[in-house]
């Protein structure tokens, strides 16, 4: 069964956020793929053929809440906002309800009223007499019209009719179409159905058709949602649950008599659930319209839902509203992102979904509720904004939420003063913390595959990336490496991290137990930045300062490069070398070749994108190695080819012409493109980053997903901001003294 209880997927980032749907069923493995790789976008030719004058697409955001349970059955609800606090509050919301056994939702039935007006009626009351007599053959006619419709299931299914008084004294007669539409929105359709008839109905009536449309008023359509929270659940801070639930009946009874107070009441439900419509391919639009004219309805506006005390003193939540929603044809048709949005609401009828959307509108009623009866609106939206604030400073890690916290405490909720506040928590963090070791990175700028059959690799160092701090303990040997959300106990016989910090152990000659690894790192997992290899050296330099011993790098190095092989199988020793030595680097592993430390004038402009896929070199190595070994002759070719713009590159590189190469790195693309190594993803990313002003860019390291490199001389802003906006996190290297993440 699905489960769509997932605490702490704020903290998460795009990736594994998208990582976790997928390893709980509630994203196929496509549809993931689709949102790593930005498959779900509606694209510019695409929507030139939704609405007329296209010039491009709007972005915003795209995400999903959590937690939600509704008639027993586990959902996510899609949401595309751009308001902070929604999705959280939402998120929270759906929790504590589930708690209490989740929502329960149902609609009795879901028509939309196609309406007929018509004028110069001599006598409306005998008309309606005859539009009644006349039913059965006016259904028929209006059936007619769309067969495939009746034959779904749908199709029209009552006639009404009204008398409205008009200002001048005049008197109208409007007919209703009562249309279940099925799973479509419908408005098309019951336009097509009015207009057909209209010409009979108005010859029955002996009067003129005034006007033929379709009502957004879906009074035919009420879905209605309840939820109960225990009252020992509601108590924040230092105000008990019985306060809290009476503070938020009181605001739901002011709202009850206050038209002023009722139209922002209403405006936090439609925060939810437009938020839905529209990530659903649905007319938030009319939706809107409707749900305000039913809340006027009696001639008052009042609130859709309301609050009250329930019968063992529980916080009910009741919800009212018409949705006549639709999942098949339209804009869900045309915009790839809706139907991913249909998919990941997990629905397979217009009825399924409005309970979604019903439910979501309570429980984003109950935290705007709760939020303005305890703390207050401001506080929450601050506290959201600080975050989106220390994100856009580069913050990560376990850090995060130290720094959002004390930015929010201290009131000046700006980036300068979250980097302010970041180095205080790292100031704070180092202090009595010795001994530690550090290491580098690396990014590849030319040579990669080449480089492991002794051919040469160009690349630059992304300096102390990585520290491991080494204590001792009483037993046990236990790692941290909060980054990555590693916390583990390390086993003799076991795989990956383990087994590096085994090797590290033996190789220095280590045979007790009784320590605590901790380690920092900037660098993603499985990104092709030399994680791995920064790893072992960082750890191994760690052990070094602990216990006093005297290593040279060339020592570190070979200790880092037998770990590499536990990783990566047959490595080239680039990685392990960059994470040493710390130095720009035409590095080469041959016999006939030398490697060769390159002293640069200036940092280049670069740039790093970590794409949403990770990327599994040992994979990718073992690859390229079958290919090379059914074509040697060919293969052989190309690396022969890489290698030279390896060599060509570094003397572009010292030269500071970065035009040039830039030119060398996107031919080494089309290289390894053609080694089998790139992804559409990474494709992309490099069109990206190259319309945004690159010179050159190609993806770095062994490929089939992880990260991409560009060198934008006078355009790093720029490239930084294109890969920003679709949703990258990048690195930028033109300043060396920080190299910091930023998204």
């Amino acid at each position: 069964m699905k489960d769509s209880q997932i605490s702490g997927f704020y903290r998460l980032d795009i990736g594994r956020r998208i990582d976790r749907l997928e390893e709980r069923g509630l994203l196929s493995a496509d549809d993931a793929a689709a949102l790593r790789d930005g498959r779900h976008v509606l694209l510019p030719a695409q929507a030139d053929k939704v609405i007329e004058n296209v010039v491009g697409v709007f972005g915003l955001p795209f995400a999903v809440a959590p937690n939600f349970v509704i008639n027993g059955v586990d959902r996510l609800a899609p949401m595309v906002v751009e308001e902070p606090s929604i999705v959280a509050g939402l998120s929270f919301a759906a929790a504590l309800a589930r708690r209490s056994g989740g929502f329960q939702a149902h609609c009795d039935e879901s028509l939309l009223a196609g309406q007929i007006y018509l004028a110069n009626v001599a006598d409306a009351a005998s008309a309606e007499e005859r539009i009644k007599a006349a039913a059965h053959e006016l259904l028929q006619a209006a059936n007619a019209v769309h067969p495939r419709l009746v034959e779904r299931g749908g199709g029209v299914r009552d006639i009404e009719t009204r008398r409205l008084s008009l200002p001048d004294g005049d008197t109208a007669l409007v007919v209703h179409l009562l249309v279940d539409t099925r799973d479509a929105m419908g408005a098309n359709l019951v336009n097509t159905i009015c207009e057909a008839v209209a010409p009979r109905v108005a010859e029955i009536c002996g009067g003129k058709v005034a006007m033929r449309i379709l009502s957004n008023l879906a009074d035919r359509s009420i879905v209605t949602a309840s939820v109960s929270y225990a009252t020992e659940r509601l108590a924040v801070d230092d105000l008990d649950g019985e306060t809290v639930r009476d503070a938020i009946v009181m605001t739901s009874d002011i709202a009850a008599v206050d038209a002023y107070r009722a139209a922002t009441h209403n405006k936090g439900i439609m925060n939810g659930i437009d938020a839905v419509a529209i990530a659903t391919g649905n007319d938030w639009r009319a939706i809107e319209a409707g749900a305000h004219a039913y809340a006027a309805i009696d001639g008052s506006y009042r609130p859709l839902s309301r609050w009250s005390v329930g019968n063992d003193g529980e916080l009910a939540g009741e919800i009212r509203i018409p949705l006549k929603l639709g999942i098949v044809g339209g804009t869900v048709a045309a915009n790839p992102a809706a139907a991913l949005g249909l998919r990941i609401a997990g629905v397979d009828t217009a009825a399924e979904l409005a309970q979604l959307m019903a439910a979501v509108g309570l429980a984003q009623n109950f935290a705007a509720l709760r939020a303005l009866a305890t703390s207050g609106i401001q506080r929450g939206h601050m506290r959201l904004h600080a975050r989106s604030v220390v994100a856009a400073a580069g913050i990560t890690g376990e850090r995060f939420d130290d720094v959002v916290k004390r930015l929010v405490a201290s009131g000046e909720v700006s980036e300068s003063h979250a980097r302010h506040i970041a180095a205080q928590v790292d100031a704070e963090a180092q202090q009595d913390v010795e001994p530690m070791g550090k290491a580098a990175g690396k990014v590849i700028l030319l040579g990669e595959h080449a480089v492991v059959y002794g051919r040469h690799a160009l690349a630059l160092p992304i300096r102390d990336a990585v520290t491991a701090t080494v204590q001792e303990a009483a037993a046990g040997i236990l790692l941290e490496v909060p980054d990555w959300g590693l916390t583990r106990e390390i086993l003799p016989n076991a795989g990956g991290a383990d087994a590096a910090v085994q090797r590290i152990l033996g190789s220095l000659g280590i045979e007790r137990e009784g320590f605590v690894i901790r380690v920092r790192s900037a660098l993603p997992r499985a990104m092709g930045l030399g994680s791995s290899a920064a790893f072992a050296v960082a750890i191994v330099r760690g052990f070094a300062s602990l216990l006093g011993l005297s290593l040279d790098d060339a020592r570190v190095n070979e200790i880092a490069f037998d770990c590499e092989k536990l990783a990566h199988g047959n490595p080239s020793g680039v990685d392990n070398t960059l994470a040493t030595y710390a130095r720009p680097m035409l590095f080469c592993n041959g016999e006939s070749f030398r490697s060769e430390e390159l002293e640069l004038a200036q940092a280049p402009p670069i740039v790093i994108a970590c794409s949403h896929q990770k990327g599994a070199t040992h994979e990718q190595v073992a690859g390229v190695r079958a290919r090379y070994e059914q074509q040697p002759t060919s293969y052989a070719a190309i690396f022969d080819q890489v290698d030279a713009l390896s060599r060509a590159g570094a003397e572009a590189l010292v030269a500071g012409d970065y035009t040039e190469l830039g030119q060398l790195m996107n031919v080494c693309q089309g290289l390894l493109n053609g080694l089998g190594v790139s992804t559409p993803e990474l494709e992309r990313m490099v069109a990206i980053a190259r319309a945004a002003g690159a010179t050159g860019a190609k993806l770095t390291g062994a490929g089939g997903g992880g990260s991409i490199v560009a060198v934008c001389p006078g355009a790093v802003a720029e490239v930084v901001s294109a890969l920003h906006s679709a949703g990258y996190a990048t690195i930028d290297l033109s300043d060396d003294k920080e190299a910091v993440w930023k998204t």
